[in-house]
């Protein structure tokens, strides 16, 4: 085989482990090969050094809003894409809470095809389940997984548009025993609607509307809204034989749950999000208000949740990029239960990653399993994606990982204009992103094009 790109000199990440090779791009976009840089390959397109980097696999984000169709004041396809391949993110799974949602077959193959026309790097996407009649025509088309939030929005109607959401425990067995047979994975965004109408009652009933009441109400009582709805969940998933994962991870409660279910062999698995991590202090809710909103994660629910990392409880890394304009945010500084929530996260959450191995927070190894070989392997794609091995997509990234710079507003891609990280340092730095061996990004630019990402189909 004719070899189109030789990176060289690079420690690469690899299954077995981090050592020094050279990876050997095919012309068909697979790896064809890790070899000793001693070994002479002929016919070699050109050779990309990568002496002093790490060269790891492109991230899967099983969890990205795309705004597209209908909000793309907030953001498009190939605005997300962009940040994408600038953040090391090779594979975006897209999410349902569009305008229409993404609700039947019809509405999903719009969305695949703005997906082929527009996308810069590999992308899939989970429709949402509401409907049990439009489960297997939409299973046909190459989904992954579906998407339910166990949600109604108080005071607004987005970011959960009607369509998108179901909390009847009835209609939630129902759907899983629906999708089980398709062998699909079913992405619960979990929440306990009956206590939330209670608890957020109370703070609104005392004019308590401001980020910090937000914050308080959505972690009230150790985060019981969370631990409730997990528990249903994975009581569920039991009975009906679905597998599930689920968004959101935060508390200790939780993540306790999920080993035990884990332990009992449930085919179940979770992610943190970019938020929860680093994003997620009292003092960034103080500081930064709407803008650091998602959710408050107490100090004691963070430690649980760096331990679930370590430990592979948290399986899984995902960005839940949620942008938004600074006029929707900017309402929530008076009104925080108008305020669409959600923050963009997907161009610096590898990066960010990859600075807390630099600071000893989890191993390389770990960090790179959560980021990339284990969102392939639960999601049907890891027969191709997610590590660097002979027959895999050549989805590659190189970074430097002591190379400290400042993430500020004047580098963001996002239509939306800013990022929640504005002032935050990070020594870790990506140099170049290959898509199935074709870079998207490198050296500073983003050289993919629109239409250049695939479906990322399963095993």
């Amino acid at each position: 085989m004719a070899i189109a790109t030789r990176i060289s000199g690079g420690m690469v990440v690899t299954p077995e482990g981090t050592a020094q090779a050279d990876v050997l791009v095919g012309e068909d976009g697979t790896i064809a090969g890790l070899v000793s840089a001693a070994v002479e390959v002929g016919d070699v397109g050109r050779v990309v050094d990568a002496t002093g980097r790490l060269v790891l696999p492109g991230m899967v984000d099983v969890h990205v809003h795309t705004r597209e169709p209908g909000y793309t004041h907030k953001e498009d396809i190939t605005t997300t894409t962009v940040q994408a391949a600038v953040g090391g993110v090779t594979t975006i799974f897209g999410m349902p809470n569009l305008d229409p949602p993404t609700t039947n077959r019809e509405r999903l193959d719009d969305v695949l095809r703005q997906y082929a026309e527009k996308s810069l790097v590999d992308y899939n996407h989970n429709p949402a389940a509401t409907d049990p009649d439009a489960i297997d025509a939409m299973a046909k088309a190459g989904v992954r997984a579906f998407k339910i939030y166990m949600v109604v929005d108080t005071g607004r109607t987005y970011p959960h548009p009607a369509g998108t959401g179901m909390h009847d425990h009835g209609h939630l067995l129902k759907m899983m025993d629906t999708i089980a047979p398709t062998g699909k994975r079913f992405i619960i965004h979990p929440h306990d609607q009956a206590l939330m109408d209670y608890i957020e009652g109370e703070y609104l009933a005392r004019g308590q509307n401001t980020p910090e009441a937000y914050a308080s109400a959505y972690a009230a009582r150790e985060g019981v809204i969370w631990d409730t709805a997990i528990d249903v969940v994975l009581r569920l998933a039991e009975a009906s034989g679905c597998p599930v994962h689920i968004a959101h991870m935060q508390t200790r409660r939780s993540i306790e749950a999920v080993r035990r279910a884990k332990a009992r062999g449930l085919d179940v698995t979770c992610e943190v999000n970019h938020w929860a991590l680093f994003l997620s202090t009292w003092s960034d809710v103080e500081t930064l208000g709407p803008y650091a909103l998602s959710y408050w994660v107490p100090d004691d629910a963070r430690a649980a949740v760096w331990e679930g990392l370590n430990d592979g409880t948290i399986d899984i890394i995902s960005s839940d990029h949620a942008p938004h304009t600074r006029e929707e945010k900017e309402i929530g500084w008076t009104k925080m239960w108008s305020c669409h929530t959600g923050t963009p996260g997907i161009q610096y959450y590898y990066p960010l990653l990859l600075d807390a191995v630099v600071q000893g927070k989890l191993p390389l190894a770990r960090a790179v399993d959560a980021a990339a070989r284990t969102p392939a392997d639960a999601f049907g794609l890891g027969r191709r994606k997610g590590r660097l091995q002979v027959g895999y997509d050549a989805d590659i990234v190189i970074a430097d990982m002591d190379s400290p710079w400042l993430i500020s507003n004047d580098g963001v891609l996002s239509r939306c204009g800013w990022t929640p990280y504005d002032g935050r340092s990070c020594r870790v730095r990506i140099e170049r992103t290959l898509v199935r061996g074709s870079d998207v990004y490198a050296d500073g630019t983003v050289v993919g094009k629109p239409g250049q990402g695939q479906l990322a189909l399963g095993d």
